[in-house]
């Protein structure tokens, strides 16, 4: 059985309302006939025809010599530059010249130059793929939880599956720690999010040019819910409302980079990782894909430049010293195998099957070198079954939920998702890669709160260090129909299904 594509594979996650048929992500079909990593066709194709404007990044050297040089020939083959980012070489530019990337590709100076987008500006794409299951005001108001716990808390199986509530106990996490949320926006007048939201490392990214204006960081009422739901994983406060977030006492940003129609375009993305890098922010959570393309072929001069630009931009977060935590999908991929079908990209056009190396073809910021890719396990600690995995790409776990029919909860938890904050002040279960990442990224604040002078770079040692191993599940036939659903290599402390091992939060705060 295929996977169910859709635009918000990673961003819109699982969607509780959906049949359970639709809704989790089985085994891709690998019978496609494209060469192996066949590069789409070109991106700027579909706009081409009538000269429509699309977006590009323009890549440099670093710094203001070349990068002044190079802004002088955009102009002249017919762009028009929306923002320049020279600390990373990066030039956001906008043109309606059919010819304009292969043009500014023969200039001195430019390393590479691509279309970010397949649809022209702005995507004319509409529609979502539902939304998450929300508590009513009744389900709300009748939460019972023991002593020292928020109203919602026993509802969250996640927290002790990795030792949270028992972390807690030792701390709640340090103020002076920033988890910026790269996402649809972020709905700080929430009651459990307010009292942690830092606004001063928060902004809208959307156009590629960071929007500071009060409140742009929000998502409007027709926009995903998705970046509320994460930030509350990470730092809904301790504080007698709701629910609690993996590190209740840490700092949440909000940083806006999806589009209305829900695209996460690349000059949104080095904008947000760009406004996290210089903005003081420890750790970003990015639980999504960048698009149009699920996987950017390196042999493709467009693709190649979009692996570029988000690279940069991703390295510059962590030299400034952010720990970049991202999702690894949601479509049950080996992301070690030899070839994947990937039959959703482009997603802002007309998508077509393609077979792709994984291994040239990258899906960003996930495949990143640097950034922690994490799969999701359910509520019994298993390898959830829509997520993606695969030895020496998958670094880490975490509790992302899965259909409650294949783990369901001890009581006195009674859904299988992961439960979260939704814009207007609401509370509802998603499930997804999407939720697994935010509980690492909390872990990853609680590890920077205990060590606040550790270095990106130890701070992923010690979460992989204090990790709990969890060997492959094998044999792995998660709806126990007899066939095996999916295959983990490695050994128990490294494994294509849990890398390092499940997020431990107590040891993160206690070692």
């Amino acid at each position: 059985m295929t996977a169910p594509y859709a635009r918000y594979r990673r961003a819109a996650a699982i969607p509780a309302g959906m049949a359970m048929a639709t809704a989790l992500a089985f085994l891709p079909n690998t019978a496609a006939t494209a060469a192996e990593d066949a590069p789409a066709p070109a991106p700027a194709a579909a706009a081409r025809a009538d000269a429509t404007p699309l977006s590009y990044v323009v890549n440099v050297r670093p710094g203001h010599g070349t990068s002044a040089y190079v802004k002088k020939a955009v102009v002249k083959a017919g762009g028009t530059i929306v923002t320049s980012y020279d600390q990373i070489g990066v030039i956001v530019v906008h043109s309606s010249d059919a010819d304009f990337a292969e043009t500014i590709r023969k200039v001195r100076g430019v390393q590479s130059a691509g279309a970010t987008r397949t649809a022209p500006l702005p995507s004319a794409s509409t529609g979502d793929l539902g939304a998450p299951k929300v508590l009513s005001a009744a389900e709300v108001a009748a939460a019972d939880a023991p002593a020292g716990q928020d109203p919602l808390q026993p509802q969250q199986w996640d927290l002790p599956a990795i030792k949270a509530d028992k972390a807690h106990e030792k701390t709640l996490g340090s103020k002076k720690v920033t988890v910026a949320v790269i996402d649809t926006g972020v709905d700080d007048t929430h009651p459990d999010i307010a009292p942690n939201f830092d606004r001063k490392a928060s902004v809208n990214c959307v156009s590629g040019k960071p929007d500071t204006a009060d409140g742009a960081w929000r998502p409007s009422a027709e926009e995903s819910p998705h970046g509320t739901h994460v930030a509350g994983e990470i730092a809904a406060a301790k504080n007698g409302v709701g629910m609690t977030g993996v590190a209740p006492g840490v700092k949440v940003s909000g940083i806006k980079v999806s589009t209305t129609a829900g695209f996460f375009y690349t000059e949104a993305v080095v904008c947000g990782f760009v406004w996290a890098a210089e903005h003081g922010v420890d750790v970003t959570n990015n639980s999504y894909y960048t698009d149009p393309w699920y996987f950017n072929c390196k042999n493709d001069p467009d693709q190649k430049a979009l692996v570029d630009a988000v690279t940069r931009a991703s390295r510059y977060a962590e030299k400034k010293g952010a720990v970049n935590v991202a999702a690894a999908g949601n479509e049950n991929y080996d992301l070690a195998s030899d070839e994947i079908t990937d039959p959703s990209s482009p997603n802002d056009t007309t998508p077509g099957d393609r077979v792709v190396d994984p291994s040239k073809c990258l899906d960003i910021p996930t495949q990143l070198p640097g950034v922690v890719t994490v799969a999701s396990t359910g509520a019994k600690g298993i390898k959830s079954s829509f997520s993606n995995h695969g030895l020496g790409v998958i670094d880490i776990a975490a509790p992302g939920g899965d259909s409650t029919a294949y783990q369901k909860p001890d009581a006195p938890a009674t859904s299988g998702l992961i439960l979260g904050t939704l814009p207007g002040g609401k509370w509802g279960y998603m499930a997804g890669t999407s939720m697994a990442s935010p509980h690492v990224a909390g872990v990853a604040a609680l590890i920077k709160s205990t060590h606040p002078y550790a270095s990106p770079a130890l701070v992923k040692a010690l979460l992989y260090a204090e990790a709990d191993a969890t060997p492959c599940t094998d044999p792995y036939d998660i709806n126990a129909d007899g066939k095996i659903d999916a295959v983990c290599e490695g050994s128990k402390n490294r494994n294509g299904f849990y890398g390092w091992g499940i997020a431990d939060a107590l040891d993160a705060v206690t070692k």
